[in-house]
């Protein structure tokens, strides 16, 4: 019989395994499955890329005879409708299981509720909720996508203890240690794609690439509002299996200069701006258009301020290194145009990580109730 205790293990699992393919199932959701007949896991899998077999199929397909009468844990509702694969639920109630642990329902406002239904309807008992919470943050940027169309944006900065990301000559490495950086290029290895801004380009000449071995190079957007980068620049002509997107205002779409970006297969898009200045949700509008689930913008202060005045920052990763650089440093954000300091940005769900000499700092933008869901926990 299982207990509170064997669920919360076997979701867990199931969390972990969703995780493997996280940064490569877009649009779709990280979805890991365990199938377990008296206390014993007799298949598993989970949700590789868009267009493969779902977690549920997956695991499915490693039993070595029968599923029925087991029981089965997914980190996300089975799906009652046809994408690209058919219903997972329809599967499920193929298979005979007799009980099915969820852990959470489906965002989708559309959709929401009808798998948990369908199996019920079928005479499986069905338990949602365990690890809600956890099962809501592994996926909080397929919720973002659904729910809002565009993609979750975490804003990555590392600083001196005094808030600086660079000296006044513009010098910045390394602010923060080996293990910190390590842990940017396992997020690299996460997400869809990562942002920054032109004075960034034009100052450090970044690669903007994951350097784990294994990992994959996400989407490179570079936001232009003048297009002021040359195009010999290292992240528009570096050979990756990722691509490099150049976004400017619309007055400089046109401009003699679109061509040499796009001899190096950089593609350059114009949108609203004012001032040089790009307005980045209609940028973020079309990057879930794509399908993309998640961004990090890794930089620098005035893109940082940009993003924050403009409201499309979800949530911060901030590492500070055991550093100070003094007021003549470069700070780690913009000008807010905030007078006082109860009109100042609030963060929510923060948590506090040591990382050798560094200190990471995380927490989310806004009320509790903007976000998909209060998602303390470990992820």
């Amino acid at each position: 019989m299982s207990t509170p205790e064997h669920d919360a293990i076997h979701m867990q699992r199931a969390l972990d395994l969703a995780a493997k393919a996280l940064g490569r199932t877009s649009p779709n959701p990280a979805v890991g499955a365990v199938i377990v007949r008296d206390g014993q896991v007799i298949g598993e899998g989970f949700h590789r890329r868009a267009g493969l077999p779902h977690g549920e199929i997956e695991a499915l397909r490693r039993v070595h005879g029968s599923a029925e009468g087991a029981t089965l844990y997914v980190n996300l509702e089975p799906c009652s409708h046809h994408g690209r694969t058919p219903p997972c639920a329809d599967a499920v109630i193929r298979a005979g299981f007799k009980r099915v642990v969820v852990g959470m329902v489906d965002p989708n406002p559309l959709v929401r509720g009808r798998g948990i239904r369908r199996l019920r309807r079928a005479g499986i008992e069905v338990q949602a909720g365990v690890l809600r919470e956890r099962c809501e943050r592994i996926n909080e940027d397929f919720a973002m996508l659904i729910q809002q169309g565009r993609p979750l944006v975490t804003l990555k900065l590392a600083a001196s203890l005094d808030g600086r990301i660079a000296t006044a000559s513009g010098d910045s490495q390394w602010i923060s240690g080996e293990l910190s950086r390590r842990l940017v290029h396992e997020m690299r290895n996460r997400v869809d794609a990562i942002m920054v801004g032109a004075t960034t380009v034009r100052t450090d000449d970044p690669q903007l690439t994951c350097r784990l071995r294994g990992g994959r190079d996400p989407l490179r957007i570079v936001v232009d509002g003048r297009l002021s980068i040359a195009p010999t620049a290292r992240v528009c002509t570096q050979e990756s299996t990722a691509k490099t997107l150049v976004v400017t205002t619309e007055a400089q779409v046109k401009s003699q200069k679109q061509k040499a970006f796009a001899q190096h297969g950089v593609e350059v898009l114009g949108f609203p701006g004012n001032r040089g200045q790009v307005q980045l949700l209609p940028v973020l509008h079309e990057l879930g258009r794509r399908g993309l689930k998640s961004v990090m913008i890794e930089g620098g202060g005035h893109l940082a301020a940009a993003a924050l005045k403009e409201g499309v920052v979800d949530k911060v990763l901030f590492f500070y290194g055991p550093k100070l650089l003094g007021g003549e440093g470069r700070p780690m954000v913009g000008p807010l145009g905030i007078d006082r300091v109860a009109a100042g940005l609030k963060l929510h769900t923060i948590e506090l990580h040591r990382l050798q000499d560094d200190v990471l700092v995380t927490g989310y933008i806004g009320e509790k109730e903007r976000n998909h869901a209060n998602r303390r926990g470990p992820r």
